[in-house]
């Protein structure tokens, strides 16, 4: 009898358990299942590069897969559209970057607001460009370039990723600055448009350091300088485009979305895993080899980084009159 009082009681308090306590289980034992962090950007470009290491740490920390899945299309558009209208369970992630802020701008009509449908987890790194040209082109100094451009306005093909990519922003940015008529050629992103520049079909680009790198090192591109406000460790001997045109400052960033009401404690997990990987000697020596800087933060962090970033590149867009194709 005392058995069977003891188990009535039981099941008894465990009906009258509140819901909230059973979520709060849930979320506790997060994740029991695969997570996936949709990028959108084709595989084997920097972001995917850099989000395939942040992967690896969180499948190892949280004990389950995190797998990176490659939405390409529309700016990443389509990865974020995805992530929007998953559930806010935290097993659908966004890898976020410069180009989500920017597109608020960009696209006239967005089925989703960033700000407002996108919880911010986590930024990740803080990724510079290098400005770069063809060895064969005369000009080996950021000042030396303004000038021939200024000699030979349209005549200076600049390279881009495609319409608001981050090296057309870079480019336009470095345009209203400086004065300077150079010709954007648009292409599907920078793995098309390097073998290009490599081969001397166009004379310049903006480009991540990630990607342009090896190329450098290996002498068929010339970096003329860095988009960051202070000198690389990566490339130390190359000079910030700040130095010859003052205020100019460029760089990319990656960081980690989620569905609005994706729960607290899911987000907090996450940007506690994502700081830990960001303090970890050699994950900070891996980002810094692709010539990323770590930004660790809160959530709200994070967030006050998209809304200027979306304030800062908006003002680019409407004055360069940059419209999507």
């Amino acid at each position: 009898m005392k058995r069977r009082r003891f188990l009535q009681f039981a099941a008894s308090a465990a009906a009258a358990l509140p819901a909230v306590s059973r979520i709060a289980w849930a979320q506790e034992s997060y994740p029991t299942r695969p997570v996936r962090l949709l990028v959108g950007y084709a595989a084997g470009g920097p972001a995917d590069t850099i989000a395939r290491l942040m992967a690896q740490w969180l499948s190892e920390r949280l004990g389950q897969q995190v797998v990176i899945e490659n939405r390409v299309g529309a700016a990443s558009n389509i990865a974020a559209e995805a992530v929007v209208r998953s559930p806010p369970d935290g097993y659908t992630l966004l890898w976020v970057t410069i180009s989500n802020a920017a597109n608020a701008t960009l696209y006239d009509k967005l089925s989703f607001d960033l700000n407002r449908d996108i919880v911010p987890i986590a930024s990740i790194t803080r990724s510079p460009a290098v400005m770069e040209v063809n060895p064969s082109f005369p000009a080996k100094t950021v000042p030396e370039f303004i000038a021939y451009a200024r000699a030979n306005p349209g005549k200076v093909n600049m390279a881009s990723a495609g319409p608001g990519s981050a090296p057309h922003l870079y480019a336009e940015l470095f345009k209203m600055m400086t004065g300077v008529d150079v010709l954007q050629v648009h292409y599907r992103g920078s793995g098309p448009a390097l073998p290009d520049l490599i081969a001397g079909q166009v004379q310049a680009m903006f480009d991540a350091v990630a990607s342009s790198i090896g190329f450098i090192r290996a002498g068929k591109l010339r970096p003329l300088a860095v988009t960051t406000g202070t000198r690389l460790e990566v490339l130390p001997d190359i000079p910030t485009v700040g130095d010859f045109v003052p205020g100019y400052e460029a760089s990319g960033w990656y960081g980690i979305g989620a569905p609005k009401n994706t729960p607290a404690q899911i987000v907090d997990r996450l940007n506690a895993e994502i700081n830990a990987a960001l303090a970890d000697p050699k994950m900070k020596a891996r980002f810094a080899d692709l010539g990323g800087t770590v930004l660790p933060g809160s959530p709200a962090d994070f967030g006050k980084l998209l809304a200027d970033e979306k304030e800062k590149w908006g003002k680019v867009i409407r004055a360069a009159n940059i419209k999507a194709e």
